[in-house]
């Protein structure tokens, strides 16, 4: 579920064929029951204004014996997050979250079953979307995505690598329930 019209797209192209449906929609307009709802790299984007309604969304969608995975970067502290530049280049408007701002939002809808934390090997994968996107930028529609663009890109890479090699940034999966099943699974 997205509300961008180009991330569709680029999901629909990439899950063809597999039993997953991608949808261009405002996950706040969602009335549907799931057994399983997975957030994933949206939460930095929903604002912090919004956790109160992001949760109790993600409560009434969900099954009353269902799962609830976030899947989010967070910052070790609570405050505000995002450096300005980024702010202004790069992730316009978005939030990174404390674990005190999640669990006081999470906690008025939703059990903490279990809180992982990969952030401190996560530089590894920032540094190969780095290498990835160097590898691939000739391929890149250069009139889109000038050399500005991609000093900027770089920059911004490097110094998100850098902020989880120092341990500033967290990488966290925050699994929830409705807090009345005792058997969810949780495996290491």
């Amino acid at each position: 579920m997205t509300i961008s019209k180009e991330q569709a797209a680029l999901a629909e192209a990439r899950v063809a064929g597999l039993d997953v449906a991608i949808r261009l929609e405002d996950y706040r307009q969602l009335s549907e029951k799931f057994d399983a709802i997975y957030s994933i790299g949206m939460f930095e984007h929903v604002g912090a204004k919004n956790y109160s309604t992001y949760f109790e969304t993600a409560r009434a969608c969900l099954n009353p014996r269902g799962r609830f995975l976030l899947h989010t970067i967070g910052d070790h502290h609570a405050g505000p997050h995002l450096d300005p530049w980024v702010n202004r280049y790069i992730f316009p408007n978005g939030h990174i979250p404390s674990a005190t701002e999640i669990a006081r939002a999470a906690e008025l809808h939703f059990m903490i079953e279990d809180w992982h934390n990969f952030g401190p090997d996560y530089d590894k994968t920032v540094m190969a979307w780095t290498r990835n996107f160097e590898a691939a930028y000739a391929d890149l529609d250069h009139s889109r995505y000038d050399d500005r663009f991609r000093r900027m890109w770089i920059f911004y890479l490097a110094s998100a690598a850098a902020g989880f090699r120092a341990r500033i940034n967290q990488l966290w999966q925050v699994l929830l329930s409705q807090g009345d099943r005792t058997d969810i699974p949780v495996w290491r």
